[in-house]
């Protein structure tokens, strides 16, 4: 490709409304333009990186046994009535009608419409497993679109879909998938984790998110620097203390902490550790009737020490809160506890509340808490002397560095990252749903047992600049680069030297396959160089009548600081060491 010939738009200033590096830079490259809210053309520097993406995607797919596919962006609700998504997937779920008043959908996923395919076609256990792919356009309604392609409302993703015979069956599928995507993401030359991830309310350990490390990610992973332990905060389990708890040593009395309702506020105005305080969180579960009426609701108090923060998707799993809950109204609060936020406590209450205490509280003596009086806390509070000894204790805070592993090989790390894959084992949850079923080996009908795995391929692209990056720009990795070599030309249109040296170079990497562009456009260097530092084309060549001169020419990868001199009839070879060919 010539630099004439293509769309180079580059700008030295990004849009005010771009936060990110990635939104940044892929708006001041040319790689994208902003059309509405969380929607975006894509470019043809862009597209080229897009494109590279879908090609590795698409053939570590293929390898693996995948078959592709393609359904429609827009989808007849009734599929989406079938599972009830129609109804509960909130305001995200682009809901629309055509002229005659029948209900529709824009895809953000397409579980409903290849499992109504499955169980149309694959009516036998002869015909499974099968693996249906596709790389397709998905629309998620998002309240507050940013980010740019990392958090757009119009996106494109790889989504797969297994189905199998059993179980068993299934889980092979599934490590077949995540095999594959870790060739894939081996192939986008990136740092990145396979991190365990909570299933959510389908259950079962089978799931796995696929991190691309980067300082500005939104997900905190933890890991174990001494083994391949790796999961995400919600799922990353903090182990029970060792040891037992130290007996009672102080007294209980009460305190006055006027105006230091936080633990850290607490703990400073006391002068203690902020590790010797507890916080009180407090829930509150409903039970509905069929008519989705609250006719019963119970109060739930959850002690964590002081220095660490609930976990959600923990709380989310302990008996009596599994099923769902809230935090607390204020009305609830002051009807169990006598007294406003900020001072609460297991101590003294006013109607009895379901406690609920985290391991490291349980082991914890002389602690601190709220007293249930506006502007005091009690100080010297025990176990079995002052509360009766815990019933319910459950691991329910996030991680911090430094916890031991949960495989016991050392202690946990945290860094960030952007999930861009995630393979997900569904059981039966799509195919009971809309009876999807085949004809088992015992001659009667059987649920699918499904997983489902995506891919995505937009956010990857601003993954990896977030990852990829200094001040001149962008700087790719070779397999998604727009181009992989850039020739610089000085002076082209005026020196025929330069313009042979440059032409022929020019065509034998095109002869071997290199996907290279030649900047035949005439401009000044330093603009020129700009430029491709600022699009982050990895391997750079500038040719000039000096340095024809002297029989060289100047190489430099877009990570190294200096150019290097390599003779002129040995760029080639030079090139081709670096490229790996």
């Amino acid at each position: 490709m010539k630099a004439s010939q293509f769309f180079i738009s580059t700008f030295k200033e990004a849009p005010a409304d771009a936060e990110v590096v990635s939104h940044k830079l892929m708006m001041r490259a040319g790689l994208i333009k902003r059309l509405g809210a969380g929607i975006y053309n894509y470019m043809p520097m862009g597209l080229r990186v897009i494109r590279k993406v879908e090609a590795i995607v698409r053939e570590e797919m293929n390898r693996a046994g995948a078959v592709e596919i393609t359904m429609p962006v827009v989808q007849p609700a009734e599929l989406w009535q079938e599972t009830g998504r129609f109804e509960k997937m909130g305001p995200e779920l682009l809901r629309i009608q055509d002229r005659h008043g029948r209900d529709f959908v824009i895809q953000p996923t397409s579980e409903e419409v290849v499992t109504d395919i499955a169980r149309q076609e694959l009516r036998s256990h002869k015909q499974l497993p099968k693996n249906l792919y596709q790389i397709q356009t998905k629309f998620r309604d998002e309240r507050r679109p940013r980010f740019g392609l990392m958090r757009g409302r119009e996106f494109t993703m790889k989504d797969a879909y297994s189905f199998d015979k059993s179980r068993d069956a299934a889980q092979v599928s599934y490590q077949n998938m995540r095999q594959a995507y870790q060739q894939i993401f081996d192939r986008f030359g990136l740092r990145y984790r396979a991190v365990r991830a909570d299933s959510g309310a389908i259950g079962g350990d089978l799931s796995e998110e696929f991190q691309v490390i980067a300082a500005t990610g939104e997900d905190a992973i933890v890991y174990c620097p001494d083994s391949d332990y790796a999961a995400n905060l919600e799922k990353a389990e903090a182990l029970a203390p060792t040891g037992t708890r130290p007996a009672a040593s102080l007294p209980m009395s009460q305190v006055a902490t006027p105006g230091k309702s936080t633990c850290p506020d607490v703990a400073e105005l006391l002068g203690v550790p902020l590790s010797t305080t507890v916080k009180s969180l407090v829930l509150a579960t409903d039970e509905l009737d069929d008519k989705g009426i609250v006719v019963k609701s119970q109060v739930w108090l959850l002690l964590l020490r002081g220095d660490h923060d609930m976990n959600e998707i923990k709380v989310g799993k302990v008996p009596g809160l599994d099923a769902g809950f809230r935090f607390a109204t204020q009305a609830e609060i002051e009807s169990h506890f006598g007294c406003k936020p900020g001072y609460l406590g297991p101590l003294n209450l006013l109607q009895p509340v379901n406690l609920v205490v985290d391991r490291d509280v349980a082991i914890m003596a002389d602690w601190i808490c709220g007293a249930n009086a506006e502007g005091f806390h009690m100080i010297g509070v025990n176990w079995g002397r002052d509360l009766p000894e815990p019933s319910v204790v459950a691991d329910l805070r996030n991680v911090v560095a430094g916890d031991l592993s949960p495989d016991g090989k050392g202690q946990l790390a945290i860094e960030r990252g952007i999930e861009v894959g995630h393979v997900f084992y569904l059981g039966d949850k799509y195919s009971k749903a809309m009876n999807a079923t085949f004809l088992a080996e015992n001659g009667k009908p059987a649920f699918f047992e499904m997983g489902c795995y995506g891919i995505g391929i937009t956010r990857l692209p601003a993954a990896a600049i977030e990852q990829n990056h200094d001040e001149r720009g962008i700087i790719w990795p070779d397999a998604i680069a727009p181009f992989t070599v850039v020739l610089c030309p000085i002076g082209m249109a005026r020196s025929e030297a330069v313009q042979a040296s440059a032409s022929a170079l020019y065509d034998a990497l095109l002869a071997l396959g290199v996907d290279v562009i030649l900047d035949d456009r005439d401009e000044r260097l330093g603009a020129m160089l700009a430029d491709w530092e600022l699009i982050g084309v990895p391997h750079r060549v500038v040719i000039s009548d000096r340095g024809l001169k002297e029989g060289t020419v100047e190489y430099q990868h877009r990570r190294d600081t200096e150019a290097t001199k390599v003779a002129q009839d040995g760029i080639l070879a030079h090139l081709k060491g670096r490229l790996g060919l």
